[in-house]
C-alpha cells in the first residue's frame, strides 16, 4: 500500500520484475564499486579501507532502496545510514562532487542493466520506472548534501570557537602551547597586528532596509575575503565596526598588506582604514594597544582610508603623548579658534595629502575657496600651508591639538 491508501504494483520488463538485474545486491554493489575505482578518477585516490567499507556499504544501501521502489514498496527508512556515511566522508575531506558524481554514475549503470532487456511493450513501465529513479536520486542527493552542509557547519563552528579562544588568549597576553594544541592552531613566531576601522555602508541608513542585516552582510563579506586571502592563518576578532586581526608574518609579505586592505575594502564595499604593528606573541597586547591608538590618531586626523604602519607614523604618534611640547604645538592653531571653517579646511587638506581638488570636492567648495582659506590660515598663524617647513609645523600642531582637545572633552566632570 502507498501512503495515500492505494496499492502499488511492481514494475516489469520483459515479463520479469524490473528490479531483477539489481536483486543480487552484494554482487552488483561490488561491481559498481569496481567501476567507480577504475573510471571515476577521484575515487582512485581514496583510502582502500574507505572503498571496501563505507563506499561499498552505501552502494549496497542505495541498491536496496532502488529495488524496494521498483518492486512497489514504500521508500525504506535507510537514508539515515547514507547520511551518517556522507558526514564521515565530509570529515575525511572527500569532495562532495566526487560523491555525487559516483551516485549518478551508479544510477546510470543500474538503468543500463534494467533497460538492456526492455522491449517496445515495456514503454509505460519504463516511464514509470524513470520517474521512480528520479525521485530516488533526488532523495539520495539531498540526503548527502544535507549531511555535508551539517558537517561543514559543525567544523566551521568548531574552528570559529578555536580561533576566538586563541585570539582572545593572544590579545590578553595568555598564549600557551597547551591551548594552541587544544585549538589545533599553531602559534606563529611573529604576527602582523592589524587594527581595523570598518565604516558604515550607505545602505545601513537606508529607510527601506534593515541596517543591522546590511552591516552583518558587510562583515561576512570582509571575513570571507580575509579567509580567501589568508586561509586559516588569520586570527580575527571583528565586529561590523572593525576590530583586530593577527596574521602570521610568514603568511603574507609586508608589501602585500596594502593590497589586502584594498581587497577587504572592495569586499565590504566601504573604505577600510587599518593600522599595523609587528609583534612577537608575548608582545601582542601592547602592540594591539599601539595599533588601535595609531588607528584612532589616523581617524581623528581624517587621513584617507588605507593601511598605516607604526614605523611610518612614529613621529605623529609621539606628538600625541602628553607634555609641554604637545601644549606648545597646540597653541600654534589658537588663532583659528574663531574660524572653524579654516581649521576644518586645514585638517581636510592635510588628510588628503594636499590635494586641493579632493579637498574642494569633499568640502563641497570651489578650489579657489580652498586657496583663499589656505591664504587666510597663513595670515592668522604666520605659517604658510604651501611651504614645506611651515606645513610640517601646522601638521604637528594639528596632531597635538586633536589629541589635546580629545583629552579635555573626554575628562569626566567633577560634581560637588
Amino acid at each position: 500500500m502507498t501512503t495515500d491508501g492505494t496499492s502499488r504494483v511492481g514494475l516489469t520488463v520483459s515479463g520479469q520484475p524490473m528490479s531483477t538485474p539489481l536483486q543480487d545486491v552484494r554482487t552488483v554493489s561490488r561491481q559498481l564499486v569496481g567501476h567507480f575505482v577504475d573510471h571515476v578518477i577521484p575515487c582512485a585516490t581514496l583510502p582502500g579501507d574507505l572503498i571496501s567499507g563505507e563506499v561499498t556499504t552505501v552502494t549496497r544501501v542505495c541498491l536496496e532502496l532502488a529495488v524496494s521502489m521498483l518492486d512497489g514498496r514504500d521508500l525504506p527508512a535507510k537514508t539515515g545510514r547514507l547520511a551518517e556515511a556522507a558526514a564521515g566522508w565530509a570529515r575525511e575531506g572527500v569532495p562532495i562532487d566526487t560523491v555525487l558524481h559516483s551516485i549518478h554514475e551508479g544510477f546510470k549503470l543500474g538503468m543500463d542493466r534494467v533497460m538492456s532487456r526492455a522491449t517496445a511493450q515495456d514503454h509505460e513501465d519504463l516511464i514509470d520506472g524513470a520517474k521512480l529513479v528520479v525521485t530516488l536520486l533526488d532523495t539520495i542527493s539531498a540526503t548527502v548534501a544535507r549531511a555535508y552542509v551539517r558537517e561543514h557547519k559543525a567544523v566551521v563552528g568548531e574552528h570559529h570557537t578555536a580561533v576566538h579562544t586563541l585570539t582572545s588568549a593572544l590579545l590578553g597576553g595568555h598564549p600557551t602551547s597547551t591551548m594552541a594544541r587544544e585549538c589545533g592552531i599553531e602559534i606563529a613566531a611573529e604576527y602582523y597586528v592589524l587594527a581595523l576601522a570598518i565604516p558604515a555602508h550607505p545602505d545601513e541608513q537606508h529607510p527601506m532596509l534593515d541596517g543591522k542585516v546590511v552591516a552583518r552582510r558587510k562583515l561576512r563579506r570582509v571575513q570571507a575575503e580575509l579567509a580567501t586571502r589568508c586561509g586559516e592563518a588569520p586570527l580575527a576578532l571583528l565586529s561590523v565596526d572593525g576590530g583586530t586581526i593577527l596574521i602570521p608574518t610568514t603568511t603574507l609579505a609586508d608589501e602585500r598588506l596594502n593590497e589586502l586592505i584594498a581587497l577587504l575594502s572592495a569586499a565590504g564595499r566601504v573604505p577600510i582604514t587599518a593600522a599595523l604593528v609587528v609583534a612577537a606573541p608575548e608582545a601582542i597586547p601592547d602592540a594591539t594597544d599601539r595599533a588601535h591608538e595609531l588607528l584612532d590618531m589616523v581617524q581623528r586626523l581624517e587621513c584617507v582610508a588605507g593601511l598605516y604602519r607604526f614605523t611610518d607614523m612614529a613621529l605623529e604618534y609621539q606628538l600625541t603623548r602628553p607634555g609641554p611640547g604637545r601644549e606648545t604645538l597646540r597653541a600654534v592653531l589658537d588663532p583659528l579658534d574663531a574660524h572653524p571653517e579654516l581649521l576644518q579646511t586645514l585638517q581636510c587638506h592635510i588628510g588628503n595629502n594636499l590635494s586641493r581638488q579632493r579637498t574642494a570636492r569633499l568640502m563641497h567648495i570651489h578650489t579657489n575657496t580652498v586657496d583663499y582659506r589656505l591664504k587666510r590660515i597663513s595670515q592668522l598663524t604666520g605659517l604658510d600651508p604651501t611651504r614645506t617647513a611651515d606645513l610640517w609645523q601646522l601638521r604637528s600642531a594639528l596632531i597635538a591639538r586633536s589629541f589635546s582637545d580629545h583629552a579635555v572633552s573626554a575628562r569626566p566632570t567633577v560634581r560637588n
